[in-house]
């Protein structure tokens, strides 16, 4: 079983799933990373290219590099292909965060698999809205947006390239470009406006309800 993380010289490399190899099996436990962090001194790096996973476990990687930010060392984010989902939550404990100008950062809605009577949906949606909540904190803390906004842009399931993140406040620069903001137009990737859209111009233009199910397939196959 790999991991998905590795420390080279005070780098510490995040790739892959979040929890999937390592947090369920029997390799690296959450103590575990805990006491390499902090086996390493002075100011450290973090590379993230993650699409995401638990988020508890997460949250435990979220609180150990805030306590090394706190008590050791300077923590700096860069994300060199993407940090999505849990991923993302990560980022923000970066003392900074830098993008690679080809990286993205997708923020969504928690996401969980009930069974059960209505009650337990019920119990279902009352704990994905508290962990939203929890997600939330740690996007505004970092943003300083309304929680309204990162609600909205979190149901909206928003993926940034870099400028744009740097301009909503999720990063703080670009890597490898002198100006961290350029005048080149900033992109955001929403889901529900894609849908909308199509939805839209089904009506419109009177499209074929087949055609539009076949474009919105597309659309969830990438």
């Amino acid at each position: 079983m790999s991991k998905f993380w590795r420390f080279i010289k005070n780098d510490l490399h995040l790739n892959g799933a979040i929890a999937e190899q390592t947090w369920w099996g029997d390799e690296v436990t959450p103590a575990l990373f805990k006491s390499e962090l902090q086996a390493n001194t002075g100011n450290i790096t973090v590379w993230i290219n993650s699409p995401g996973g638990d988020v508890f476990a997460a949250a435990q990687i979220y609180n150990a590099l805030k306590e090394y930010s706190s008590e050791t060392g300077k923590v700096t984010v860069k994300i060199d292909g993407i940090a999505a989902s849990a991923a993302s939550v990560i980022a923000m404990a970066g003392d900074e965060v830098l993008m690679s100008p080809v990286s993205y950062m997708m923020i969504h809605n928690p996401e969980t698999i009930a069974i059960g009577d209505s009650a337990e949906m019920l119990k279902a949606k009352a704990t994905l809205d508290e962990i939203k909540e929890g997600i939330i904190n740690a996007y505004e803390e970092k943003t300083k947006l309304p929680r309204s906004e990162i609600s909205r842009l979190m149901n909206e399931e928003s993926c940034f390239n870099a400028k744009k993140a740097v301009e909503l406040g999720f990063a703080d620069g670009v890597l490898y470009s002198e100006n961290n903001i350029t005048n080149h137009e900033s992109v955001m990737f929403s889901r529900m406006a894609i849908v909308n859209s199509l939805f839209s111009n089904m009506i419109k233009n009177e499209i074929p309800v087949e055609i539009l199910k076949n474009r919105l397939q597309n659309l969830k196959q990438k």
